[in-house]
């Protein structure tokens, strides 16, 4: 059914957005950026446009964006995908077929990327998500990219920091079992910790469902299995709860998670509870140097708040797509031809040095690039404690 539909839905599209002679306007590149503007990752929306118009106030101060010998003015061109799947694939089309956008940034979770990545793929659309982390939202779709690492990466950032700060061997995990992030990043990490530490390593493996708020049972179980720690690739909403109940039940071992951690406001809901807890992840702004730090600084200037991940890697995605732009050597005003141009050039990329870290794409549109290890300090700020690279 599912594929039937998105079918039809493509069919009627190609009637209404023909592929064509489409024309961009003249001397303005439009980027779409697709960004929870409402619905429950409102403030991970909010980092993603404080980030674009931060790139796009730079590249304007400096006289536009130098593509071919010609300034381009930079147009961003924002919907808001409400926080859901299906809005964020219906405004879309909108953006790729009557907005003229050179390519999209976004979606961040992987439940709207992974859509919205089928449709500007096959529209022929270069789309850099910032945060999305599942495979399935780049496989076997040359137009769409991403910024961040991927699961793997992440699952063995945080088994080798696991073996080495608290030697742990065994590992209990706490997952949202309907969420694609959360249930994608577990069994990742399952995998991993177990082909390191043997089969059945990872002594407990606790579900949930989405909106439940009450962890007794599942938390019963893992405080009896004897797991040197917890793994929760939960999201801001849940970890205040998940943490505090555990530790209201007794348990005094660390718990630990994955870069979902990094956005919204974590600490806003957890506070001193979630203080001295680590993560895996892409960014922090505590412990930064070089590019990172002049990020931090004219972001925190900016918007008097201190840049999360997603801000980072959004930020990133921008750059990215600009420098790309610049390597066609210039634009011939056909989208379609464009668009494919600036695919070629993402798809190229090395050594690009970006403030979450240098990436270099090998063939696909995942970037190779390290993780790093951040720690939640006394005074609740994300800090970089540790780099792990593949």
């Amino acid at each position: 059914m599912k594929q039937h539909t998105m079918a039809s839905v493509l069919a009627l599209c190609l009637i209404v957005f023909p592929f064509g002679e489409i024309l961009a306007e003249d001397s303005v590149v439009k980027l779409g950026i697709s960004a929870s503007l409402s619905g429950s990752f409102t403030s991970v929306g909010a980092s993603v446009k404080n980030s674009v118009e931060l790139a796009r106030r730079e590249i304007q101060a400096e006289g536009g964006l130098k593509i071919g010998g010609k300034n381009y003015g930079v147009e961003a061109i924002y919907v808001d995908n409400a926080s859901n799947r299906s809005a964020a694939t219906t405004n879309i089309l909108n953006l790729i077929g009557q907005k003229h956008i050179i390519a999209i940034v976004g979606p961040m979770s992987s439940d709207r990327a992974i859509a919205v990545g089928e449709l500007a793929n096959s529209f022929r659309t270069p789309m850099v998500t910032p945060w999305s982390t599942s495979p399935l939202t780049t496989l076997n779709r040359p137009y769409v990219f991403r910024v961040p690492i991927l699961y793997d990466l992440q699952a063995m950032a945080i088994t080798k920091f696991a073996a080495k700060e608290w030697k742990a061997s065994k590992a209990a995990i706490l997952y949202d079992e309907i969420s694609p992030y959360p249930t994608g990043m577990a069994k990742a990490f399952k995998e991993y910790f177990e082909s390191v530490n043997g089969v059945g390593s990872v002594v407990a493996f606790e579900t949930f469902r989405t909106g439940e708020t009450d962890f007794g049972k599942q938390l019963t179980a893992i405080l009896n299995s004897n797991a040197d720690f917890l793994f929760t690739p939960q999201h801001y909403q849940e970890v205040p709860l998940i943490v505090r109940q555990a530790k209201k039940m007794g348990w005094k071992k660390p718990i630990t998670g994955s870069n979902s951690w990094a956005g919204g406001d974590l600490m806003g809901q957890c506070g001193d509870d979630c203080k001295g807890l680590t993560f895996a992840g892409n960014f922090a702004p505590g412990g930064t140097r070089g590019i990172a730090k002049q990020f931090v600084d004219k972001y925190q200037k900016e918007y008097n708040i201190l840049p999360d991940e997603p801000a980072a890697l959004t930020y990133d995605a921008v750059k990215l797509i600009f420098q790309a732009l610049q390597k066609t050597g210039g634009l011939s005003g056909n989208l379609v031809d464009d668009r494919e141009k600036l695919k070629d050039q993402i798809a190229a990329t090395k050594n690009f040095e970006g403030v979450t870290g240098n990436m270099s794409y090998q063939g696909t549109g995942d970037p190779a690039k390290c993780a790093v290890i951040i720690k939640i300090d006394d005074q609740g700020i994300f800090t970089n404690i540790d780099t792990v690279c593949p």
